[in-house]
């Protein structure tokens, strides 16, 4: 796979060399871009890879979900790099929280038996049906190109499942949770519990227009008055080496689901956890209290 011969090759003594005599927090923060972009890569290609044996055209609706949430997931760290080397920490706290659900998510499937997979399809038309009642009941909006495509594309999704109206008796008894439970439920089954707070919680900060966030990000405070700070802040390591942890145990798995635990892309995910830990250590060292 040259692609990944590519990523390897780079990280070679001097580089290492390099990263653990960094002298600060912003070196630090523009080496460990390199490694975090290739992460990202190596997240890409397991998404691409096949077992041609187990499937020698595509995936089927069984694995489908997890396969797209995974995709979901490096998508959104690419995104989240694109604003790290521009130094933008502020519009990669906007990321953060998709990226860490999708994680979440694809670990929870990937955890479960083929009917909550089902289920998580299922529960995705929630918002889909009332397009339907509001058509049946003769809504003007369905006159209209936008209504019409809203309806053809929702229609065509639920063919693909040969899904009906009456499809979703489960899933609104169980108010279309997830096997009725809430996501923090659903977090903590795959990740510790305490986590949520300090990561998923506090992340929903930014995504609700929190107040806290305005005083974090969009205000400069002096002598209890406040004005607007128009600049951006720059972020460091932090703002991506813990999300890792989120994310590489669930491409892993895909691996292993998919019968591909032997190939060279589960070692580039078991080396790409070892060196983010080296990565967030040498902050450690250099951040201090």
């Amino acid at each position: 796979m040259t692609e990944l011969e590519d990523i390897t090759r780079k990280y070679d003594a001097e580089f290492v060399d390099r990263l653990l005599g960094a002298s600060d927090s912003v070196e630090l923060a523009s080496l460990a871009s390199t490694y975090f972009k290739d992460v990202a890569e190596i997240y890409d290609l397991t998404t691409r890879c096949r077992n041609l044996d187990r499937n020698p055209n595509g995936f089927s609706l069984a694995d489908a979900p997890i396969l797209g949430l995974l995709v979901r997931a490096w998508k959104a760290l690419k995104l989240m790099l694109r604003y790290y080397d521009e130094g933008n920490a502020q519009f990669m706290t906007f990321v953060e929280r998709p990226f860490v659900e999708a994680c979440v998510m694809a670990k929870y499937l990937l955890n479960s038996d083929e009917a909550v997979v089902e289920d998580y399809r299922h529960c995705a038309y929630k918002d889909k049906l009332r397009i339907l009642s509001d058509y049946e009941q003769g809504s003007d909006f369905f006159t209209t190109k936008a209504g019409k495509r809203l309806l053809a594309s929702t229609r065509k999704k639920m063919a693909l499942e040969s899904l009906s109206p009456n499809s979703f008796e489960t899933q609104k008894n169980n108010r279309w949770r997830l096997q009725g439970k809430s996501f923090f439920q659903i977090f903590s089954e795959v990740e510790p519990s305490e986590l949520y707070r300090y990561t998923y919680g506090i992340m929903s900060e930014g995504l609700h227009g929190s107040w806290l966030q305005s005083l974090d990000w969009d205000l400069a405070e002096q002598d209890g008055t406040f004005r607007g700070y128009p600049l951006f802040h720059p972020p460091d390591v932090r703002f991506v080496s813990p999300l890792l942890v989120f994310s590489t145990p669930a491409y892993r798995q895909w691996l292993e689901r998919i019968e591909l635990a032997d190939s060279p892309l589960m070692e580039a995910l078991d080396w790409a956890e070892r060196f983010n830990a080296t990565v967030f250590q040498k902050f450690d060292e250099l951040y201090g209290d």
